[in-house]
């Protein structure tokens, strides 16, 4: 049977990438047929016809239907999967409370269409920034749906954290396990490389003893992860797409497939208020291990001063960000 797997935000940069990825077998498996529904506001439908053609044109063996719609209920219903891409982006002399307030409307939306056509047992990845409070309202609005189907993404930020301790080692970035992005996909968040292990000849070394550099671990890396998404825009003149493409699949793939026995990844998911002090009800990125379609926060990891204090800072930018949101979805 196909999965049917709705990408919003599909005309977009992204999407161009995630696209190809997901129909090609890269999330799901090789094996696995799907069906894509590409979701997109009206002005953009003649660019996602042209996206539909190339990917039929792709003659992808597993890809048995492409729809594309700017509807929201012909794009969600009895979907498997939704990866959530398309959101306002932050425009120029643009607060952030507009782009929250703007946001909010759309993922208002979004989760109660996912409430009254998703199947319930849909998966739903937030990338469409500020990805962890939209995923938050758009949990709210989908009271139907469990709150442990919804997520943000923080695995880009995840892989950046990993390429930079592999290139400080000289080693491939299949060699470090156990990153950590804790909090918002925002200049708040807390990459740590306390508990990462960088695998050299064989043997599974501290981060902290294969690096041994102490400033740079509690400075540039935690600072170059954190601004890399601007560095990229700053260089390219446009945000962050293949790479943004490549850790949604990753992200997925590892939901429905499940992680290595010696390793975990992040992602954003709803607090129980019982995991590292963080308040009840906000979508954190924990550190966390996936099998059978389910997550579970690792537990029991130590947390020393100084990552406290950066945990609870991001933690504080995501209180603040949701009792704006949550003002906005009320009116």
């Amino acid at each position: 049977m196909a999965l049917r797997v709705c990408v919003t935000g599909a005309a977009g940069q992204i999407a161009y990438s995630l696209l190809y990825s997901v129909a090609k077998g890269d999330v799901f498996g090789k094996d696995q047929p799907v069906i894509l529904t590409l979701l997109d506001i009206p002005p953009m439908m003649g660019v996602l016809e042209g996206v539909v053609m190339e990917l039929q044109d792709c003659a992808l063996p597993i890809l048995q239907e492409v729809i594309a719609t700017s509807d929201e209920r012909e794009a969600f219903t009895d979907i498997d999967v939704a990866m959530l891409v398309g959101a306002m982006p932050r425009r120029e002399g643009m607060e952030r409370k507009d782009l929250l307030k703007a946001n909010a409307k759309i993922f208002k939306s979004q989760g109660k269409s996912l409430d009254q056509y998703a199947k319930k047992t849909v998966k739903v990845v937030v990338v469409g920034n500020p990805a962890n409070t939209n995923a938050l309202i758009a949990m709210k609005c989908a009271p139907s749906i469990p709150k442990e189907n919804f997520s943000c993404l923080t695995r880009l930020d995840q892989n950046r954290a990993k390429s930079q301790i592999a290139g400080k080692c000289s080693v491939p970035t299949s060699a470090v396990k156990k990153v950590t992005i804790w909090g918002n996909h925002s200049s708040t968040q807390f990459p740590d490389a306390m508990h990462a292990v960088v695998v050299k000849d064989g043997k599974d070394i501290q981060a902290s003893e294969a690096v041994n550099d102490d400033a740079w671990l509690k400075g540039d890396f935690i600072t170059t992860v954190q601004k890399r998404g601007a560095a990229v825009i700053a260089a390219r003149k446009l945000s962050s797409a293949m790479s943004a493409a490549k850790a949604i699949c990753d992200h997925v793939r590892d939901w429905v497939q499940g992680t290595a026995d010696d390793d975990w990844v992040s992602m954003g998911v709803i607090s129980d208020g019982n995991s590292y002090g963080v308040p009840e009800g906000l979508v954190y990125s924990f550190p966390v291990k996936l099998s059978g379609g389910k997550w579970t926060i690792v537990d029991g990891l130590a947390v020393d001063a100084f990552a406290r204090e950066k945990m609870d800072v991001t933690a504080k930018e995501l209180v603040e960000e949701r009792d704006a949101a949550f003002a906005f979805i009320a009116d």
